[in-house]
C-alpha cells in the first residue's frame, strides 16, 4: 500500500471536491472505503499532528496520480509537502505519545496519563486486565510532564532530567518547536521531583551533554488547535 497524509487546518477544504463521501461523516478515529480523484482508496481520520487531517490508504500505482491530484488542489490554500520528521515535531507539540518513547511495555495507560482508555468495568476478559487493575490501585512511577527548555540548546530522547542537580528521570521526546521559539519535551520524572517542580523558579534542568540546562514544567499540550502558549 501507499499512504498519503493531507494535515492542517485547510486539509478538509482541499480533499473535499476530490473525494466521493462527504467528509463531515467521518468521524475522527474511523476510516472508509472511498475514492479520491477516481482512484480507490480506504480514507481514515487518525492524523497525528494535532491539526484536522486524513490519510488516504492506496494501491502504489494510484499514489502519484493521488498526489498530484492534491497538489493541484492546494495550490491556493498553501499545501506544501512534508516529511516524517516535520509530522513528529507536530505530534511533539500537540502531546501526543509515541510508542517506543512515551509508550512501551514498561510503561502503563496510568503512567502515560491514558488511564481514561482503560475500561476495567466493561463485561468479558481481556488481556492485561489483572495488571491494570492493580496498576490502577497502585501509586504511580512516574509521571509524564511538559518541559520548556530555558535555553537554545534541545533536550533529547534519554537525556537525564535534574532536580537539584540529581537525577529525577528522562527525557522521552525533544525538539525546537517552530510553533513557540523554544525547544520542548516530553519526560518521565519521580513524582515527588515532578510536584516539586510545579511551583518552583529553578531547580529543574536537562544534562544536554553533561551541561544542566534550566528547564520548567509546563501543561500537556504545548499547542492547541485554536492557541499556542510559553
Amino acid at each position: 500500500y501507499a499512504l498519503i497524509a493531507i494535515q492542517g487546518p485547510a486539509a478538509a477544504g482541499i480533499l473535499g471536491p476530490l473525494a466521493s463521501v462527504p467528509l463531515d461523516g467521518v468521524r475522527y478515529y474511523a476510516s472508509q472505503p472511498a475514492t479520491v480523484a477516481g482512484r480507490d482508496i480506504l480514507l481514515a481520520r487518525t492524523g497525528y499532528t494535532g491539526e484536522d487531517g486524513f490519510e488516504l490508504f492506496t494501491s502504489p500505482p494510484d499514489a502519484e496520480h493521488i498526489w498530484s491530484a492534491l497538489a493541484e488542489a492546494g495550490t491556493g490554500a498553501g499545501l506544501v509537502p512534508a516529511g516524517l520528521a516535520a509530522r513528529d515535531t507536530l505530534r511533539l507539540e500537540a502531546g501526543m505519545p509515541l510508542y517506543g518513547n512515551e509508550l512501551g511495555p514498561d510503561i502503563t495507560p496510568f503512567d502515560a496519563g491514558l488511564g481514561r482508555v482503560v475500561k476495567l468495568g466493561k463485561p468479558g476478559d481481556f488481556v492485561g486486565r489483572d495488571a491494570l487493575a492493580a496498576a490502577a490501585q497502585a501509586a504511580p512511577r512516574r509521571v509524564l510532564v511538559g518541559l520548556l527548555g530555558g535555553t537554545r540548546r534541545v533536550p533529547r530522547h534519554g537525556y537525564p532530567v535534574l532536580w537539584d542537580g540529581h537525577r529525577c528521570g528522562a527525557v522521552t521526546s525533544g525538539a525546537p518547536s517552530p510553533t513557540l521559539g523554544v525547544p520542548i519535551a516530553m519526560a518521565y520524572l519521580e513524582p515527588a521531583a515532578a510536584s516539586a517542580a510545579e511551583t518552583a523558579v529553578s531547580g529543574l534542568a536537562v544534562d544536554v551533554r553533561g551541561r544542566a540546562e534550566p528547564a520548567r514544567l509546563t501543561s500537556l499540550p504545548f499547542y492547541h488547535r485554536t492557541s499556542s502558549r510559553t
